[in-house]
Formats: C-alpha cells, structure tokens, sequence
C-alpha cells in the first residue's frame, strides 16, 4: 500500500492494512447512501483537489467500479462515458437513475447486469 508523505501521521484509520465494516464504502454503497440523505456527498472525493469532490466523484467512482468488476484496470482520474458531464453538473435526473441501477447491480454482483450495463456506450470503459 502506498501513502503519500502529506497522509503520514494523519488521523485517517488506525490500521488501513485491515478495515472494519464500514471504513470503507465500495462507490456504489457510498452513492446509495448519499441518495438516501445518509451522507453528505461533499465528505467523498481526493482531499485538496475541488474538481474531484462531491456527488460527481462518488458516481464516477460507481462507473470505475463497474469497470473493475469487468476485469478493467482504471484510474481515480480516468473518465469516460458520461462522466465528464457529471463532473461538470451538466447531467440530469436520467443519469442519476443510471447510476442508482449500476450500484445495485454492482453491489448484487450479478454477471448478466454487469455485463449488459458495461456494453452501454456511457458506462463503457475504453480499451487503452
């Protein structure tokens, strides 16, 4: 595991090497619980940098999620599909819906629908 230098000494966890439940959150069960009014989506995303905080963040982290379950190696900063949109606020109720399916589907670890869901032009991941 890597940590950078600014992270040493911090209070974040105590043992990052071994997480109780709910250290924590896959994407998917970060976005149910903001959509659910469990959490507030500004406390998610990559400390110091504002562009990749909020709402946008924990979907995006949804989509990459998705692409791990396929087997796709991403990046925090890679994006894709609709993502970009999001992080710019320009996506709608439509996209949030999309994501809610994908966190089910992730989180029920259901082959079919994860394979159908990633074969959608704006959840799917580009080959390098």
């Amino acid at each position: 595991m890597r940590v950078d230098t600014e992270h040493l000494g911090g209070a974040h966890v105590d043992r990052p090497d071994d997480l109780a439940p709910g250290e924590f959150l896959t994407g998917g069960e970060a976005w149910v619980r903001y959509r659910r009014g469990l959490v507030d989506g500004r406390d998610f995303g990559v400390a110091g940098v504002d562009h990749a905080r909020g709402p946008a963040e924990i979907s995006g982290n949804v989509v990459r999620d998705l692409a791990a379950l396929g087997k796709r190696e991403t990046l925090n900063w890679d994006e894709w599909g609709r993502m970009t949109a999001a992080y710019e606020g320009t996506t709608g109720p439509d996209y949030d819906l999309l994501v809610d399916e994908v966190a089910e589907a992730c989180a029920r670890d259901e082959p079919a629908a994860l394979l159908r869901l990633s074969a959608r032009d704006e959840l799917a991941c580009p080959i390098r």
